[in-house]
């Protein structure tokens, strides 16, 4: 076996020199730098991203204002509706027959002024044929008092008529609004959301029916850290909240499933009170929704782009981690890795960190490559002479 293993390295010997001797040039080692770069500052946006909750701008509670049995639903959930569209029906013959009667009582209380007037005229010539005549001494004075009372008496049931009157119109009115109320109609445009009631059941105010979302703009409702608001009044310093608001570049929304809504959004609106427990401001985001591809309750978040400057920005694939610690290996003057702690904070764009400390702007670190190095290996490498 030994004999075997000698004759096999002979023969490779044999066929290296072999090659040799026929002038042909054997592949040599060659030894590359690894990729470095000089660490600089500079500007870039970072993304703020905030828990949030989509909710229409005009969200409605639909509710009956009268009691009866709901005769037909007409929208289904999740329907897109017309502000003014029907979506239930209340069973109406009871209204019906309120108003009805309404206009019964209208009608006798018209037939009523018009007997009063009909009697306040005749009371109204009697007195003024007794005063000619009392004038003329041909009646008594206790004629013409009573026939002028009974002229007031006349024009106070005209009044008590007029009244009445006043009072019926009001009653066929308000029996109008109830028959009107059985027809529930949707105060906005918006998408019909759960019905948890039957045709059949019996309804009455405060009966949950649905709720109509007006998602032709929503509203994503967050919270800041108060330190964010301190950082653009400190900025623009604006006078008030509203001011503060307008400094805020435009924000975007990212659904749970990772997805980016495909318009932006800016935030109009802050409570200006600060949660004591969360040191937050609960905000709102305005976005438009011509599509209707967003419907409140859904959540996900809202990204707020932040500029900083002069910060020093390095590869993420530079950085090594080691159980608790982030390390960079720095490259000497003598072109030897050493490793340096660093401290550093995401940029949310997936590729790169920012580097709060541990390093200088100047400094040359590997960006390539660092996780095969060794302290002190050498790292950098002059080109290649080649000989002529």
């Amino acid at each position: 076996m030994k004999r075997k293993v000698v004759i096999g390295l002979a023969s490779v010997l044999s066929l290296i020199f072999g090659l040799a001797s026929c002038g042909i040039d054997m592949p040599k080692e060659t030894v590359s730098s690894y990729e470095t770069m000089t660490v600089d500052t500079t500007d870039i946006v970072l993304p703020v991203k905030f828990s949030a909750k989509m909710k229409g701008q005009a969200d409605v509670t639909i509710s009956p204002q009268v009691s009866g049995q709901l005769m037909k639903i007409c929208v289904t959930e999740g329907q897109q509706v017309g502000r003014g569209q029907t979506l239930f029906i209340i069973d109406s013959r009871n209204a019906q027959h309120e108003l009805e009667s309404a206009q019964a009582n209208l009608q006798a209380a018209q037939a009523n002024l018009q007997a009063a007037e009909a009697q306040a005229n005749s009371a109204k010539l009697e007195y003024e044929s007794n005063k000619n005549l009392y004038e003329k001494k041909i009646v008594s004075s206790y004629m013409l008092e009573n026939s002028k009372n009974n002229y007031n008496q006349a024009l106070a049931a005209v009044s008590q008529a007029k009244s009445s009157i006043t009072q019926a119109q009001a009653g066929v009115n308000r029996a109008k609004v109830n028959l009107g109320f059985c027809t529930i109609t949707s105060p906005v445009s918006g998408v019909i959301g759960e019905i948890p009631v039957f045709a059949g059941d019996m309804v009455s105010p405060g009966t949950h029916l649905t709720i109509v979302s007006g998602n032709r703009q929503m509203e994503a409702e967050f919270s800041v850290p108060e330190s964010v608001l301190e950082q653009n009044f400190a900025s623009g310093k604006p006078q008030n909240i509203e001011s503060a608001l307008k400094l805020f570049p435009d924000v975007t929304f990212v659904m749970k499933n990772g997805t980016q809504y495909p318009y932006g959004g800016r935030i109009t609106s802050a409570t200006g009170i600060v949660n004591a427990a969360t040191g937050t401001i609960a905000c709102k985001a305005t976005f438009p929704n011509p599509e209707g591809k967003l419907f409140s309750g859904i959540q996900g978040t809202v990204v707020l782009p932040a500029n900083k400057r002069g910060v020093m920005v390095i590869p993420q694939a530079a950085v090594l981690r080691l159980q608790d610690k982030s390390l960079v290996y720095m490259v000497r003057p003598d072109s030897t890795a050493t490793a340096v702690t660093v401290t550093t904070t995401d940029t949310g764009n997936g590729k790169d960190v920012i580097v709060t400390s541990g390093l200088n702007v100047g400094d040359r670190i590997v960006t390539v490559g660092a996780n095969n190095l060794e302290e002190g290996q050498k790292v950098l490498f002059p080109e290649e002479v080649k000989s002529e």
